[in-house]
């Protein structure tokens, strides 16, 4: 009977673990739009975990992980609510794919749930420029066809949401010339159409919008004032139009990245060039770099960080110092590189607090969490059990580990471990963390009393008084509590005179 009962039990125990690996290969996936209000339905967790309903509550059904911020169960109904705001320009900034991943867990038997979560853009940003206005010094003979760069709007919001379109107010010498590389490089560039008189008309002002891409659209301006000077008639020009530069993460303040050059045709003050960034682009990341105004060398002069910017685009302007100075720009693209500068970090995200002594083999135990914000293999990330315990890690998905039994357990030899879990990325020179998780050992009823002899002898006086002591035994059980307590009994009464004697 004890047998069947262990047997069922086993068939029990592999379906379920089958079911997890199952649900585990078909991720559920939600979907909700950014602002949504507290209380917004997500989806039907129970539903599509193939939960039981009226067993929620009693198992403890509850959202986990570093996203419970944002969502709640309702263990009534199985629904998954937004719980609070979300802002995906907060989450994900300018990246097109935004989702969280969110974890659900159960117990008895512990089990965890993982889906995903992909938040949806809205139109709830304006374009926008970092400065009001700028002021541009164009020659009386400047040729038609002659370019000047404008500001670059900045929109938070991403895909069809962000800057679409540029259009300048309509005048008779300056036409628009949109360059659009991809979100989010489109920039825009005046281009002189008619040839200006100053003596007709020294100011020209004008007006560029920005537009997004949302239905009704949104849109920002730019006030463009042109100062109709008089003859400078050469403009610097730059040996080339990009310039291409790559760059450790790492590298020191005032390291030189790359120089750019330029060369002006005229004669004295016309002909000297001074070099400078663009200060009306939207991109923060310039401010990590310097120019020497002279040379048009170009170093580091701040932290550089590949993981919160792998790429930075500058455009450099060159303007002689002419009386009526102009200018020309190019642009330098410099590729941030990754270096292995992020140990991997460990976290516990759920952990049961003590483990029969009987557990079979891949019992999970915890749930581990590992994550190296690195590029590449300096992200690649192997965990491993550092002593020799029987405990093992195994990946369930992405960079989550469970730590599950692997060996027999007895409470009598070790009533808990100290498992010590090293994670160590694929970078070189490699860095590594590790952690210790404390797992407790319960005790279970697997041990018999044990005499300290296997055959005892009593010899006993004809004439002993009834109840007298004859002789006084004992046992031992290496249990714990109740499991070893022992109490004592006669059970073979050989004496034909069925004399019974107390044992203590």
């Amino acid at each position: 009977m004890q047998q069947g009962n262990i047997f069922r039990h086993w068939i029990i125990f592999l379906f379920h673990v089958s079911w997890i690996w199952s649900l585990a290969a078909a991720q559920v996936v939600y979907s909700v739009t950014e602002e949504s209000s507290p209380g917004t339905t997500v989806g039907n967790l129970a539903k599509d975990l193939h939960l039981n309903l009226q067993e929620l509550e009693t198992r403890g059904f509850q959202i986990s992980g570093p996203n419970t911020r944002y969502f709640e169960a309702d263990v009534k109904t199985g629904i998954l609510l937004v719980k609070d705001r979300i802002d995906r320009e907060e989450l994900c900034s300018r990246n097109v794919k935004c989702s969280l991943e969110v974890e659900a867990i159960v117990n008895s038997p512990l089990n965890l749930f993982r889906f995903e979560v992909k938040i949806v853009d809205i139109n709830d940003n304006v374009p926008s420029f970092r400065i009001p206005g700028i002021v541009l010094n164009v020659s009386e003979s400047a040729f038609p066809g002659e370019r000047f760069a404008l500001a670059k709007a900045y929109d938070a919001d991403v895909g069809s949401y962000s800057v679409k379109s540029y259009k300048l107010s309509q005048n008779e010498h300056f036409t628009l010339d949109v360059q659009n590389g991809g979100e989010p490089t489109m920039s825009a560039d005046m281009v002189l159409q008619k040839a200006l008189d100053r003596e007709k008309q020294p100011l020209i002002k004008l007006t560029l919008t920005a537009v997004d891409g949302g239905k009704p659209p949104k849109s920002g301006t730019l006030h463009i004032t042109v100062n109709v000077q008089d003859v400078n008639d050469n403009i610097p020009i730059f040996d080339k139009p990009l310039y291409k530069a790559t760059v450790l993460e790492n590298t020191p303040h005032g390291a030189t990245v790359i120089s750019v050059h330029a060369r002006d045709l005229d004669e004295g003050l016309n002909g000297e060039i001074l070099y400078s960034f663009l200060n009306h682009d939207s991109d923060n990341d310039v401010d990590t770099f310097a120019i020497n105004q002279i040379t048009g060398e170009i170093t580091v002069n701040g932290e550089l960080d590949h993981e919160k910017s792998n790429a930075v685009e500058i455009r450099v302007q060159a303007k002689d110092k002419g009386a009526s100075p102009r200018a020309s720009h190019c642009k330098v693209l410099v590729e941030i590189t990754d270096v292995n500068d992020n140990p991997p970090e460990i976290s516990v995200t759920s952990l049961v607090n003590v483990v029969r002594e009987d557990a079979p083999l891949d019992t999970m135990v915890g749930l581990i969490t590992v994550r190296d914000i690195d590029a590449d293999k300096n992200g690649v990330v192997q965990v491993r059990i550092v002593d020799s315990v029987p405990f093992t890690i195994k990946n369930t998905y992405k960079n989550h580990y469970s730590l599950v039994v692997d060996g027999t357990l007895d409470r009598e030899r070790a009533s808990q471990y100290n498992v010590t879990i090293k994670a160590t990325d694929e970078g070189v020179p490699p860095l590594s963390s590790t952690s210790v998780i404390t797992v407790h050992v319960s005790d279970v009823n697997d041990n018999a009393p044990r005499f300290k002899e296997p055959v005892i002898n009593i010899f006993v006086k004809e004439n002993s008084p009834v109840s007298a002591v004859i002789y006084t035994m004992t046992a031992d059980d290496p249990d714990l509590d109740e499991n070893a307590k022992v109490t004592f009994s006669v059970i073979n009464k050989k004496h034909k005179n069925n004399i019974i004697g107390s044992v203590i």
